[in-house]
């Protein structure tokens, strides 16, 4: 690793953080530089612009959570059904924790909304096509017809426990959204 990649995951590490724990509006460049230790011509040097630096946090973003739920429905023992319902209830239990603050992709969208065009909107909407599809070659996986809109029913429900869950507090909302996905799934095996 040389210094200036050293120097630029410093900065995306930093930002990650404050972005996922204050907004990306509410952190300015000048607290982005202290939190990394680095000045802001140092900053400007690795990103061209804050919206680069944004975009570079949800890009870090992308694949670990994605291993994420791959892990999750991996170790969830039962059927295809029971494995994506254990996505929801491991996502239940982090949200517990008393940082959780949701989804990233989404609240930067929410962030974003008048800027469809801004590249971090290209990649949270690029995550969220990569799990329909990976969820979508699961549910193939399992002979079942419809996967495709089986496997956007269910991030439609993983999407909306985020938003739910952040305003209520309660994360039964995420554990009740994966029992309706495993409802859902259970239907679509039984009409094989």
């Amino acid at each position: 690793m040389t210094a200036s990649s050293s120097t630029r995951d410093r900065i995306v590490s930093a930002a990650a953080k404050l972005f996922y724990a204050e907004g990306i509006r509410a952190v300015s460049v000048d607290a982005l530089a202290e939190a990394a230790g680095v000045t802001k011509r140092t900053l400007y040097y690795h990103f061209d612009s804050k919206d680069d630096l944004i975009a570079a946090y949800l890009d870090g973003r992308d694949q670990p959570n994605l291993t994420l739920f791959q892990k999750w429905f991996a170790e969830t023992e039962g059927d295809v059904a029971t494995k994506v319902e254990g996505i929801f209830r491991n996502l239940a239990r982090a949200a517990r924790h008393p940082k959780w603050k949701g989804c990233g992709f989404l609240r930067t969208s929410a962030e974003l909304a008048n800027m469809p065009g801004h590249p971090a909107m290209r990649i949270g909407a690029a995550h969220k096509k990569k799990f329909e599809n990976w969820l979508r070659q699961s549910l193939e996986v399992e002979g079942i017809d419809g996967a495709g809109v089986l496997a956007r029913q269910v991030l439609l429900l993983l999407d909306g426990s985020f938003a739910v869950v952040l305003l209520h507090r309660d994360p039964s909302y995420m554990e009740a959204a994966g029992m309706a996905a495993a409802s859902l799934i259970r239907s679509a095996l039984s009409n094989r």
